[in-house]
């Protein structure tokens, strides 16, 4: 279809905060596979979740060959699931999160997914445990699992929509949205203009700085965001 817009989301500290719950699921799946209780875990804000289990494997010790992070990825992946209730009520969808999402599914020509270093299972819990899932088409976004580094998940969602949808996406057609300098440098080196939001550690200037096409806030400025994705 051509004249499409494709619009990728970050999950974590931009769409949703699953707070003190989602370290404490990480730390479970860790131990249903290890067998150990999870003492330190590698930094985590806006990395891919495989790089991040191997860091944490090897700060405990272990062998990560030992450990194939598709087993990690299966145990989160049910942790999340068993316990959704929990991260629904200690968890929180971001202010506007829910008003920008129908924003842009009210666009003409305009499709949602995401890009996450999360796993598939995991971001699709997130989002549905706050009903921010309604908009977004999971099958052609990217994911932590599916490629290294991040840069290359744009690549690979704008290959998947086109699949889709017929026609190619490319830097003037695709809008990344996200929280942390890590997104910003994907959504360039990637090929998408990236839309910044000060909603997780970076502030507007490491934003800025690190050459977001356009910064706000947070995303409760529903006509700014629409102005930014739209150009």
């Amino acid at each position: 279809m051509s004249g499409t817009r494709l619009v990728l989301w970050d999950v974590d500290l931009t769409l949703v905060a699953a707070g003190p719950v989602g370290s404490e699921l990480y730390a479970a799946a860790f131990e249903r596979v290890t067998g150990l209780p999870m003492r330190v875990v590698a930094p985590r804000a806006g990395r891919l979740d495989p790089d991040i289990f191997r860091e944490t494997i090897e700060a405990h010790g272990l062998d990560p060959a030992a450990h194939p992070f598709s087993r990690f990825a299966a145990a989160l992946s049910a942790v999340y699931s068993e316990r959704s209730a929990e991260l629904r009520e200690r968890g929180r969808a971001l202010p506007g999160a829910a008003e920008a999402l129908a924003a842009l599914a009210a666009l003409p020509r305009t499709v949602q997914s995401v890009l996450t270093g999360n796993v598939r299972a995991v971001a699709v819990v997130k989002l549905a445990a706050f009903g921010l899932d309604r908009h977004l088409d999971f099958w052609i976004g990217a994911y932590g699992a599916d490629a290294a580094p991040r840069s290359r998940l744009v690549p690979l969602a704008q290959r998947r929509a086109g699949a889709k949808h017929r026609c190619t996406f490319d830097a003037a057609s695709t809008v990344l949205i996200g929280d942390s300098r890590h997104d910003v440098a994907a959504g360039r080196e990637g090929g998408a203009r990236v839309v910044a939001v000060a909603t997780g550690r970076d502030s507007e200037a490491d934003l800025r700085e690190a050459g977001a096409h356009a910064v706000l806030p947070d995303l409760t400025g529903t006509a700014a965001l629409l102005r930014a994705v739209t150009g």
